[in-house]
């Protein structure tokens, strides 16, 4: 967003409601993030969750909810459930023909979304339970447990679920948009004030020196900065229309444009799915006393260079397999047959879907070493330097996406408002008078 237009967002009535419904919707999300679930002792969980859940899947999980899962919130499933239902169904086009039907219609997309719903509510009372069971199992976290615990705890975190899910969603169709990802971005924020009094105190308290902390400084603004291009970063396939008679002697004129391919095409779902799977071990190693899984949680820890080693090989398979899954070569070629454009020196069809196909696997493997080198960075930093580093890949990819994504909206809506405004209030000068 260009300097001359921060000031005109307050000044667009439209634009200024949706900002303000947006903040108010932030405002009770993060505040329903700290009220705690009843009957919980959330000290107990805290202390469990920082001395035993570091690189399990509760810290992971903790991430997406702000916090809300180590304080025990009502809003402790956070966004997760509907995320997860979402990638369900997103997952299950391309091997259920029915759903990737759907998927390309308007009525279908409408039915997915309230399948999607279902299907969230439906993990939010099988999530809910879990918790359940888990916090029964810390001792002195639940002060009465027992089926009436169990029950009141999934009324609670399932109410939480789908009340977040429905905030997501007012965001996204009466503020600005991307409901879902802008809670996770404040969640994820929200960290950046704690963190930065770790950092004082630690340098404070002579166990962090002023060099390292500028070096670290210099290297987490050349990685946003990397991230940023990245992110926005494209390979332009270039497409020819050709000339079409529309009838009447109106001839349409050939046009030249190109067809986007995004250098990160998978954005951050590589290093979910990566993360999620690579700490199993450390998790199911929290809750069981058997040797070999302990051996296995110790050699995939954030400091051996097993853990590096695996998380980069995932995140470079998870890329391209994602990728195949959200974009589709053949389709894109048909599109493009039918609408009468081609890529200069291919022919259209099979051919073309060869051609993008091809390109967009060269563009994926940079794209995935370079998720890879953000996952890991901080872990490498932080072993190096001896220095706790609280933002993750996860996290940076994130807030980099949806504050890029944030902006482009509401970018959108001031360019739509001053050709609104051109349209009610301008007027065509023509031989002297206005038309």
């Amino acid at each position: 967003m260009t300097a001359p237009q921060l000031p005109n967002l307050f000044k667009v009535p439209e634009l200024k409601e949706k900002i303000l419904f947006t903040l108010l919707c932030l405002v009770v999300y993060r505040v329903g993030a700290h009220v705690a679930t009843p009957g919980v002792n959330v000290q107990a969980l805290s202390d469990f969750l920082a001395t035993q859940g570091s690189g399990t899947l509760f810290s992971f999980y903790d991430l997406f909810a702000g916090g809300a899962f180590s304080r025990a919130t009502v809003f402790a499933l956070g966004i997760m459930p509907y995320i997860s239902a979402s990638i369900v169904f997103q997952l299950a086009g391309p091997v259920f023909p029915v759903i990737e039907k759907m998927q390309r219609d308007e009525e279908g997309r409408k039915k997915l979304t309230q399948w999607t719903r279902y299907l969230t509510v439906v993990l939010c009372v099988f999530q809910a339970y879990g918790f359940a069971i888990f916090t029964e199992q810390l001792p002195g976290a639940v002060a009465d447990p027992g089926l009436g615990f169990r029950l009141q705890t999934v009324l609670t975190l399932t109410t939480g679920g789908v009340f977040i899910m429905w905030l997501g969603e007012q965001i996204t169709e009466r503020g600005i948009g991307n409901g879902m990802s802008l809670l996770i971005f404040f969640s994820i924020i929200e960290r950046i004030l704690p963190e930065t009094l770790r950092t004082f105190e630690a340098l404070r308290a002579g166990t962090l020196t002023l060099p390292v902390l500028v070096v670290v400084l210099i290297v987490m603004v050349l990685v946003v900065a990397g991230t940023v291009a990245v992110t926005v970063a494209s390979r332009r396939i270039p497409i020819q229309i050709p000339r079409k008679v529309m009838g009447r002697g109106r001839v349409r004129e050939g046009q030249k444009t190109f067809i986007p391919l995004r250098l990160n095409t998978a954005n951050v779902m590589p290093i979910i799915f990566a993360q999620s799977l690579i700490i199993v071990p450390g998790t199911l190693a929290t809750f069981s006393n058997i040797p070999w899984l302990k051996e296995a949680a110790n050699l995939f820890n954030t400091t051996s260079w097993v853990y590096v080693v695996t998380m980069t090989i995932l995140i470079v398979f998870f890329a391209y397999f994602y990728t195949s899954i959200i974009f589709n070569p053949v389709d894109l070629a048909e599109n493009l047959k039918k609408q009468g454009g081609f890529i200069p020196g291919v022919k259209p069809g099979a051919a073309t879907a060869d051609h993008i196909d091809e390109v967009l696997s060269r563009i994926t493997l940079p794209g995935a070493l370079f998720l890879a080198g953000v996952a890991m960075l901080p872990i490498i930093v932080s072993n190096l330097l001896n220095m706790p580093f609280g933002f993750g890949g996860t996290a940076l990819l994130i807030c980099v996406g949806v504050g890029l994504d944030t902006v482009q909206q509401v970018q959108q809506h001031l360019l739509l408002r001053h050709y609104d405004g051109f349209m009610k209030e301008g007027r065509v000068k023509f031989r002297g008078r206005n038309q």
